[in-house]
């Protein structure tokens, strides 16, 4: 799987934006499958100090939602527990920021929390 250089740029620039606040959205691909070329922000999201929540049921229907992204505030870019829930309910690829947003501070799972190479392109 690939990601766009663009769309991870402004993921990170959303999570610095949201700081202190966690920031979540989720990844859609294009035409092309194995690309993803932007990130969704739903209806009803809720953004805390510590986590951020959504509506599984604003998720739209069709299959361009591969996962998600979201920031961790505290610095660490591994994923709790809460995250795992998460990455098995909403995709196969998921994508954490750490603090200072950079773009050396992400990583990216598949939905068992199994760290993945994420090639940016």
């Amino acid at each position: 799987m690939k990601i766009k250089k663009e769309c991870l740029k402004t993921i990170i620039e959303a999570a610095k934006e949201m700081h202190p606040k966690e920031f979540l959205a989720f990844l859609a691909i294009g035409r092309k499958k194995d690309l993803i070329e932007e990130f969704v922000i739903m209806p009803q999201m809720i953004y805390g100090r510590s986590s951020a929540s959504f509506n599984l049921a604003m998720l739209p229907v069709d299959r361009s939602i591969v996962g998600t992204a979201h920031s961790h505030p505290s610095g660490s870019y591994f994923p709790s527990g809460e995250d795992l829930i998460t990455f098995r309910k909403s995709g196969r690829i998921h994508i954490i920021v750490a603090y200072p947003y950079n773009e050396k501070n992400w990583k990216a799972y598949d939905s068992m929390g199994r760290e993945i190479i994420l090639e940016v392109i």
